[in-house]
């Protein structure tokens, strides 16, 4: 994890707990956790969002050429 071994992550939590106290480390715990799950739904929103534009743009590309083909037959018509 980060190049980090058991020791070095065991000092980085005895100088957490120095700084913030056990007390509040529940709380900070909480508080990251409900950043990092915010941070999900918004991540796939925003891919569903994405989704949905890609479609529509396919959707009228296709519209686009058919419109496109019927307007070149009409004019090859009335030649």
């Amino acid at each position: 994890m980060f190049g980090l071994g058991v020791w070095e992550l065991l000092i980085v939590l005895a100088i957490v707990v120095v700084l913030f106290g056990a007390k509040r480390l529940p709380l900070i715990g909480e508080g990251l956790g409900g950043m990092i799950t915010n941070f999900k739904k918004a991540t796939k929103k925003n891919k569903e969002e994405q989704v949905k534009i890609d479609d529509d743009s396919a959707a009228n590309a296709e519209h686009n050429n058919v419109v496109k083909e019927d307007s070149t037959k009409a004019s090859k018509e009335n030649i």
